[in-house]
C-alpha cells in the first residue's frame, strides 16, 4: 500500500478542492491511502456523503500556514500546522510522500528540515513537466528551488530527471539538454559552461544547448537550468498560455462572424488548450528529498489535485525513483 499524505488546507480552494482530488484518486487506484490533514470538521464537511473510504484517514491539525508567511518563521511557529503534521508523517515512516497547493517555501523548507537531503545531493530542484504539442511533455528542473546553482548541482538536475523521464514518462532514452541563450556550445555564462562539460562526461544522451523558444517542440525530454532562470520561464509559459486564449475568447465575441465560425474551429481549440492544461501534471516535485514531496499550484482544483497524485506521485513511489537517483550519483561520482 502506497501511503500520501495531503495537506488539506493549502492552497486558494481548500479544503474542498483538495479533499475531492484525493477521494477521486483513491477511487482510481487499490493500492494508495491517504491522509488528509487539517481541520476534521472541514474535511468531513467536503467529503459530503464520501465517508465509508477504508483507506482514508482524517489527520486533525487546526493551524494553517498562510501563503504571505515566511517560511523559516512559519515552520518553527507552527509545529502543529496541516502543512508540517503532513511533512512529519512521511518522517515517522507513516506515509511514503506528502503533497500541499501551500506556501511554497514553507514547503521546501519544511522538506529540508524534517526529511533531509538523498545521499550525494547538495541541492533539491522542484521538478515539473512543461507540456508540449509533441510528445510527452518536456521535464524541466530547476523552477525555483534554488537561484544560484553551481555546475555540480545542474549535473544532478540532469541525473535526476532523466531517471524521472525515462521511469514516469516511459521514454526510453531520454534526451538532456542545458536552457541557454544559444545552441553552441561557446555560448553563455561560465555557470552554463562548466555545467555543459560536466554533464557532457556524466550524463547520456546529452545533446547541448537549447533555446526556450525550442521547449515546446519536443527537441529534448530533460531541459536543465537553475532556478532563477526556471522559474521565469516557467511563469513567462503560464502567463503567456492563459492570456493568449483569454484575449482570443474576446476578439471572437467583438466579431461576429468570428462567433459564427468559432463553433467549427471548438474542438481545435479544446486540443491545443489541453495539450498546455497544466493541470494535466499538478504541479512539482521536490527532487532530492529522502521521501517524496510534491508541490501543486496554489489555484489547484480537484483535476490537478487528483492528476498530481495519479500521474506523478504514485508512480514515483510506485517504482522507487528515490533509489534510482541516488544509484546514479553513486555512478556518476
Amino acid at each position: 500500500m502506497l501511503r500520501v499524505a495531503v495537506d488539506a488546507m493549502g492552497g486558494d480552494y481548500a479544503p474542498s478542492e483538495i479533499v475531492r482530488g484525493a477521494v477521486s484518486a483513491v477511487k482510481r487506484t487499490r493500492d494508495l491511502k491517504i491522509f488528509l490533514v487539517g481541520s476534521a470538521e472541514a474535511i468531513k464537511k467536503s467529503m459530503g456523503g464520501e465517508k465509508d473510504f477504508s483507506r482514508i484517514e482524517i489527520i486533525n491539525a487546526e493551524e494553517v500556514i498562510g501563503n504571505n508567511e515566511e517560511p523559516g518563521l512559519a515552520i518553527r511557529s507552527k509545529k502543529k500546522s496541516s502543512m508540517i503534521k503532513a511533512i512529519q508523517l512521511v518522517r515517522s515512516g507513516d506515509a511514503d510522500a506528502v503533497i500541499s497547493a501551500g506556501n511554497t517555501g514553507a514547503l521546501m523548507a519544511g522538506g529540508l528540515l524534517f526529511l533531509g537531503r538523498l545521499s550525494g545531493i547538495k541541492r533539491p530542484a522542484l521538478m515539473t513537466v512543461f507540456p508540449s504539442f509533441k510528445g510527452q511533455g518536456t521535464v524541466v528542473l530547476d523552477i525555483g528551488a534554488n537561484m544560484d546553482a553551481k555546475p555540480e548541482h545542474l549535473l544532478h538536475y540532469a541525473l535526476m530527471g532523466r531517471i524521472y523521464a525515462r521511469e514516469v514518462l516511459g521514454k526510453k532514452n531520454p534526451r538532456v539538454a542545458l536552457l541557454n541563450v544559444g545552441t553552441e556550445e561557446s555560448k553563455g555564462n561560465n555557470q552554463v559552461k562548466n555545467a555543459f562539460r560536466l554533464i557532457q562526461a556524466n550524463v547520456d544522451h546529452f545533446i547541448g544547448n537549447v533555446e526556450a523558444k525550442e521547449i515546446f517542440q519536443n527537441v529534448t525530454d530533460v531541459l536543465v537550468c537553475d532556478g532563477f532562470v526556471g522559474n521565469v520561464l516557467l511563469k513567462t509559459v503560464e502567463g503567456l498560455s492563459r492570456d493568449i486564449f483569454g484575449y482570443l475568447r474576446e476578439e471572437i465575441k467583438k466579431d461576429f462572424k468570428a462567433r459564427l465560425a468559432s463553433p467549427l474551429f471548438r474542438s481545435i481549440f479544446k486540443k491545443i488548450s489541453a495539450s498546455l492544461d497544466e493541470s494535466e501534471y499538478g504541479g512539482s516535485l521536490l527532487l532530492g528529498l529522502k521521501g517524496v514531496c510534491f508541490k501543486c499550484h496554489g489555484s489547484s482544483r480537484e483535476k490537478a489535485i487528483n492528476q498530481a497524485l495519479i500521474n506523478q506521485v504514485y508512480p514515483f513511489m510506485q517504482k522507487k525513483i528515490n533509489k534510482k537517483i541516488e544509484e546514479a550519483l553513486k555512478q556518476s561520482c
